[in-house]
């Protein structure tokens, strides 16, 4: 499981969606990316999908994405200190996708699925018992065959023009306290990792992934080895969810909370993002609790407000450092929201939300951002913001050059957090023998983000001499 830390430029095409889906449909497997970066380059996947929508759905009802490599992230995540970071507002998302001329249902949040199936001529009550067997009534319908009750017609109607599937199973990893990494193949070929935690008081948690990879290029995350390589659609969010349920709950009991802390940086899938949470909270689907959903981001101040406005979610925000020299650092998308903007934002946007508190994630690395002083300031910084702070050890992976803080020195941090009035909490690891705890999804293969310059009064700390 990790906290989502990612960045990346994305691009306004100014073309006709339906010309680039033409486009898409053509022999050509790959797709140019631009500009070249010196040290390294992603391959362009060709997308799997088209859009393929009922007719009632006008032109604004579609939206395409193109293919996430093509936004030049390989060359954003060694930038020098003074970059200006795009916002990651503009962009492309998509939200209907089709495996050729069939709907993703899972994609469709209830509004939409009503009326899709309205469109082919049939009820809304038939719309209402489809949707509980996808997300309720414990059936999880992954099969046309699986649809028991449905009129006959209907379910004919569904084969043809319907598809229940978003992801294919590809593994499940159990690790030695009972967590399990399970292994999704997606259409293209790639890969995503969902972590499902139990928990012995009754609590088990489903961690999913927003993004294949990450552009965030936080320097503790492994999945920030990976670069971005593409969007997870509202289905593939979605669906992460519903298998969990479907494989483990006989396994592990009832999954109670979903946590946006997989693969990826949710805010930079915002729109997917916020599909995925609505359909996960819909009461008569998979009827989470709002506040037992929380979406994770490393700080993209534009997309927190929105999530903020249109969300009943819980918002947990990567903290991680409390000075902008070592987030400049360690988390590159300070660089466009520094701490101060990013704190006074929550602070403002708070004010307005009866009985909400944020979850501040702070990743506990050793001689870099564990001091006492540390401490004091990060009870300064978070004075007059309704929060909860959860101190996260740090699991260690390959090619990292940091050391978690000792358990000694994380009850110190605490305390003092404590004596000054915060909330805290500890989160030790779960799942680190399978690769399964924060911060360690994801394989970056041998194309991998670059490491970015260690500032000379943490060299020692990192053992790498002056």
């Amino acid at each position: 499981m990790e906290t989502g830390y990612m960045w990346m430029r994305r691009v306004r095409f100014g073309v006709n969606p339906l010309s680039l889906a033409m486009a898409y449909s053509s022999s050509a497997t790959t797709l140019p990316c631009f500009p070249p970066h010196p040290l390294f380059s992603f391959t362009c996947f060709k997308p799997p999908h088209l859009i393929s929508l009922p007719s009632s759905y006008g032109p604004r009802s579609i939206s395409i994405s193109t293919p996430s490599c093509c936004s030049s992230a390989s060359s954003l995540l060694s930038l020098p200190e003074n970059h200006d970071f795009p916002d990651g507002e503009r962009g492309q998302t998509y939200t209907h996708l089709s495996k050729g001329s069939k709907v993703l249902l899972k994609g469709l949040n209830y509004a939409e699925f009503q009326e899709w199936v309205q469109s082919h001529g049939f009820r809304p009550g038939q719309a209402l018992m489809l949707w509980k067997r996808l997300y309720g009534d414990n059936i999880w319908a992954h099969d046309i065959d699986e649809l028991k009750g449905l009129n006959k017609d209907f379910k004919k109607m569904l084969s043809e023009h319907a598809e229940l599937r978003a992801l294919s199973l590809k593994d499940i990893l159990t690790a030695s306290d009972g967590t399990r990494k399970i292994l999704f193949a997606l259409d293209d070929g790639l890969v995503i990792e969902t972590v499902v935690i139990p928990c012995d008081r009754g609590r088990t948690t489903v961690c999913v992934s927003s993004q294949v990879g990450c552009a965030m290029n936080c320097q503790f995350c492994y999945t920030g080895r990976m670069g971005l390589r593409r969007h997870l659609t509202a289905a593939e969010i979605v669906e992460q969810a519903v298998y969990a349920r479907r494989l483990l709950s006989g396994d592990v009991g009832s999954i109670t909370n979903v946590v946006f802390m997989g693969m990826g940086e949710p805010f930079h899938n915002i729109e997917n993002v916020i599909r995925a949470a609505d359909i996960m909270v819909d009461e008569q689907g998979l009827h989470f609790s709002p506040r037992k959903v929380t979406v994770s981001t490393s700080g993209l101040v534009p997309q927190l407000k929105r999530f903020l406005h249109e969300s009943k979610c819980a918002l947990a925000v990567s903290l991680n450092a409390t000075t902008d020299e070592v987030r400049n650092w360690i988390m590159p998308i300070n660089r466009k929201y520094k701490l101060s903007f990013l704190l006074e934002t929550l602070r403002e946007e708070l004010k307005f939300k009866n009985n909400y508190k944020v979850l501040f994630e702070y990743v506990m690395l050793a001689g870099i951002n564990d001091s006492i002083e540390d401490a004091k300031r990060l009870i300064d910084l978070v004075k007059g913001i309704p929060c909860k702070i959860n101190l996260i050890s740090f699991n260690p992976h390959c090619g990292s050059r940091f050391r978690p803080s000792n358990d000694e020195k994380m009850i110190e941090f605490r305390n003092i957090l404590a004596e000054g009035g915060c909330i805290v909490f500890m989160r030790f690891s779960r799942g680190d023998d399978q690769m399964a705890a924060c911060g360690q999804l994801g394989n970056p293969g041998s194309s991998q983000a670059p490491l970015l310059r260690v500032p000379e009064q943490f060299r020692v700390a990192l053992n790498l001499g002056v």
